[in-house]
């Protein structure tokens, strides 16, 4: 069986986008994270809390940077197991989990602004 094919893969463009942004997404995980991790220990060891500890760790910046990554990161991730396992839309794929993803961070970043702590 053939069929055209081309409406369901992606461009070079949108490989490198979705490749690039995975990478990113990455490495400021690693960051962002290392960063809550060390200033938690400044945190939880000292009677007297270092200022800059406190306002890098309770700073909704780098909060909804990690929500927005880690996200992103999840479902394109998952994109690409299941592009390894053999599905080959690409394009319903990339359009399926962006929609998911911004439909998860969208949720996620109402629940962070509206908490009551």
């Amino acid at each position: 069986m053939t069929g055209d094919f081309s409406n369901y893969t992606l461009s070079g463009e949108e490989l490198m986008f979705i490749w690039v942004f995975h990478r990113v997404t990455g490495l400021l995980m690693i960051l962002f994270l290392g960063l809550k991790f060390l200033t938690s220990f400044f945190l939880m060891t000292r009677d007297k809390k270092p200022d800059w500890a406190l306002a890098l760790h309770t700073s909704p910046v780098i909060d909804v940077v990690l929500i927005i990554c880690v996200v992103y990161h999840a479902l394109y991730g998952l994109r690409t197991v299941i592009m390894d396992m053999g599905f080959k839309k690409e394009k319903l794929l990339f359009w399926l989990f962006t929609a998911l993803a911004t439909a998860l961070t969208v949720a996620m970043l109402v629940i962070y602004f509206t908490r009551d702590y």
